[in-house]
C-alpha cells in the first residue's frame, strides 16, 4: 500500500507543478488579481492557449526524462535536454537560463557559462533552478538529493543561494511524497540549509508576507508559506497564482509541494482535463517513480 501511495504522490508532484504553471502563466507579470482566477485561461505575455505550459514544466520534465533515461543525475545529458527545450521555445525561458544557453550555443564551455552570465547580469539568484529541480525529489533521498539539487542548479545558476533554495524545496517535497507531515517536512528542510538567508527566512515563514518574485529566496518562501497555510491543493494553487508577479513559477512550486503532499487525486479533475500534455506527464511521473525503486 505504501508503494501505491508514493506513486500517487509522485504523480501529484509533477502534475501539480504543471497545473500550477498553466494556471499562473496567463497572469505572469500582472498585479494581484482583483477577481480571483480559478480556471484555466489563455493569453498573458506569451499569448498561450488555455492549459499551456511554460519553461517551468518544460525544464522540470527535462530533468525527469534525464533521470529516467540515465537512471540518475547526469549533468551532460540534462544540459543537452535543457538546451533542446530552449531551442524549441526560447521565448519562454527566464533571463539567467536563457543567457547560459545562448553562451553554450556560442561555444562557451558548460562549466564557464553560468559564471559569465552571473558577471554580465550582476547576479544569478533567480528562481529557475528552484522550479526545475523538483523531480529530483522523486529519485533521491539525502544526502544524494542534496548533491543532485546543488549540481542541477549550477547548470545555469552560479549563485549558491539559488542552489540552497532548490535543496530546501526538494528536501521538503521528498519528505512530503513519502508521507511526512507538512510541519515536520519543513523543519527537516530548514535544518538541511546551511546558516544564512534561506534558513533564516524559512524559519520565520509565517512572519513574512508571500511575494511571487523572480528572486529565488523570495519565491521559495512564497510557495512554502502559501502551501503550509492551505487546506487543499486547489486553495494553495489558486492563492499562489493570484498574487501577481511571477505567477507561473509561484503556481508551479506551490503545486508541486501540494501535489506531493495530497497526491494526484487532490488535483481538481477540471484542471487536469484542461492541461495540455497531461497524460504524457502522468506517464513520465510513473516512469520516474519506477526508476527510483530499488532494483
Amino acid at each position: 500500500m505504501i508503494f501505491i501511495l508514493e506513486e500517487v504522490r509522485a504523480g501529484g508532484l509533477l502534475l501539480g507543478l504543471a497545473v500550477g504553471d498553466a494556471l499562473g502563466a496567463p497572469l505572469e507579470g500582472l498585479p494581484p488579481q482583483a477577481v480571483t482566477v480559478r480556471e484555466m485561461r489563455g493569453g498573458g505575455i506569451h499569448g498561450l492557449p488555455p492549459g499551456s505550459l511554460t519553461d517551468d514544466t518544460l525544464q522540470a520534465a527535462a530533468v525527469a526524462r534525464s533521470l529516467v533515461a540515465c537512471r540518475g543525475f547526469a549533468p551532460g545529458d540534462l544540459t543537452r535536454r535543457l538546451l533542446e527545450g530552449y531551442l524549441r521555445h526560447p521565448d519562454l525561458f527566464g533571463p539567467t537560463s536563457a543567457g547560459v544557453f545562448t553562451l553554450l550555443l556560442q561555444g562557451v564551455p558548460p562549466e564557464q557559462a553560468p559564471a559569465r552570465v552571473h558577471r554580465i547580469r550582476g547576479g544569478s539568484r533567480s528562481n529557475g533552478a528552484v522550479m526545475r529541480g523538483l523531480p529530483l525529489a522523486l529519485m533521491f533521498t539525502p544526502p544524494a538529493l542534496d548533491v543532485a539539487s546543488l549540481a542541477c542548479s549550477r547548470i545555469t545558476h552560479h549563485d549558491p543561494v539559488a542552489g540552497t533554495c532548490s535543496l530546501a524545496v526538494n528536501r521538503m517535497a521528498a519528505d512530503l511524497a513519502r508521507g511526512m507531515p507538512r510541519e515536520q517536512a519543513l523543519l527537516r528542510a530548514v535544518a538541511a540549509c546551511p546558516p544564512g538567508e534561506v534558513r533564516e527566512i524559512l524559519s520565520r515563514w509565517d512572519a513574512i508576507e508571500p511575494v511571487a518574485s523572480l528572486d529565488a529566496v523570495t519565491l521559495t518562501h512564497c510557495a512554502v508559506r502559501v502551501f503550509l497555510e492551505a487546506e487543499s491543493f486547489e486553495e494553495a494553487v489558486v492563492r499562489a497564482v493570484n498574487l501577481g508577479g511571477d505567477t507561473d513559477t509561484a503556481g508551479a512550486v506551490t503545486g508541486a509541494l501540494a501535489g506531493a503532499c495530497w497526491g494526484i487525486r487532490a488535483i481538481p479533475e477540471r484542471w487536469l482535463d484542461a492541461l495540455r500534455d497531461g497524460p504524457a506527464l502522468l506517464d513520465l511521473a510513473r516512469d520516474l517513480w519506477l526508476a527510483s525503486r530499488p532494483a
